[in-house]
């Protein structure tokens, strides 16, 4: 927690004042020339020409560095604002992120861009960015960012010291296989056969689609709050459709674009870094799965959110908060 001056007074002497090392001053002060409340364009080398990305730091605390990564793919930051509360508590320095093709970071044309591969490269740019190492560096991804987030941890887990997995599943066919035979049977059978029958052919621009989805299948298994807060709306609003639909599909109800055949399940056991698997009730992932896997990496934990849902961080809030922050300080030594 941050710590501030504490001094006492008496017939003005002072009797004591002490001072911890991330007190107020100190977290708000970063070494940059140009003050712009944390924001920086950090450049990423790609095969096809160098683009910028859009960051936000927060904190400074040279013991606790976590970057976040947002779902999508190329949904943004914003739906994750709801860690400043949390995490500026904590002390913790922390960086929002858009990745290469989100609304606030450059949004090159080139469909070859939007690789798993290629994506793992750019965090890894940004991790050098920030002067992240092995002693302090953290990835928080949730859905796609958690796909991200593993095969990260696959290439360049020596420059890790925790890993998060918020909500994501290490298999896509198992994702697809769970939202078909599990929570497509929870939906009303008339609509669930008005949506395959839209599915089926294929018009997915047809209003009634997401007419459909909206009430039936996003605000029971992505956020459940009746509300949805202005920090989701505004990442919604500002999703980059093409490549959510290239990689992703056109919705949250399965997955059929170029991530449809991705698995890495098979390979979690190569893991070593202590990692936090967080699963929620109402998912579009199924929890038990979430469960499973901090099993097969070799140093897991398991959170899970009986009132939560894709986004628990908003609907089951106190909870994912409280298991987040606490996994953190343990891998901290706190």
């Amino acid at each position: 927690m941050l710590k501030y001056l504490s001094c006492i007074f008496l017939l003005g002497s002072v009797i004591s004042c002490s001072k911890s090392s991330e007190n107020l001053p100190n977290y708000f002060s970063y070494p940059d020339s140009l003050e712009a409340a944390g924001v920086k364009m950090i450049p990423i080398s790609t095969p096809k020409g160098t683009f910028k990305v859009w960051t936000k730091r927060f904190g400074n605390n040279p013991k606790i560095k976590i970057l976040l990564l947002h779902g999508g793919p190329a949904m943004t930051h914003e739906y994750m604002e709801c860690f400043e509360t949390f995490f500026q508590r904590e002390g913790f320095e922390f960086y929002e992120y858009d990745q290469l093709g989100s609304y606030y970071s450059d949004q090159p044309a080139d469909s070859t861009l939007w690789k798993t591969e290629r994506f793992v490269e750019e965090v890894e740019q940004v991790r050098k960015a920030i002067g992240a190492d092995e002693s302090n560096f953290y990835i928080l991804g949730n859905s796609w960012g958690g796909i991200l987030g593993m095969e990260y941890a696959l290439k360049y887990q020596k420059h890790l010291k925790g890993l998060l997995i918020s909500n994501m599943v290490a298999s896509a066919p198992e994702y697809g296989k769970y939202a078909e035979t599990v929570l497509a049977k929870q939906m009303d059978p008339k609509v669930l056969t008005e949506i395959r029958a839209i599915e089926a052919k294929k018009d997915f621009n047809n209003p009634r689609y997401m007419e459909l989805l909206i009430p039936n299948f996003y605000h029971e298994h992505i956020c459940r709050l009746v509300e949805w807060p202005d920090a989701l709306n505004r990442s919604l609003k500002h999703a980059n459709s093409s490549i959510y639909v290239q990689m992703q599909g056109p919705s949250e109800f399965g997955i059929s674009g170029l991530l449809a055949t991705w698995d890495i399940k098979n390979r979690l056991k190569e893991i070593t870094v202590p990692t936090l698997m967080i699963g929620a009730k109402y998912d579009t992932m199924d929890p038990k799965a979430m469960e499973e896997q901090s099993k097969l990496v070799q140093n897991g934990s398991y959170l899970y959110c009986p009132n939560g849902s894709h986004l628990a961080m908003w609907d089951d809030q106190k909870i994912y908060m409280n298991g987040v922050i606490s996994f953190i300080k343990k891998v901290n030594g706190e």
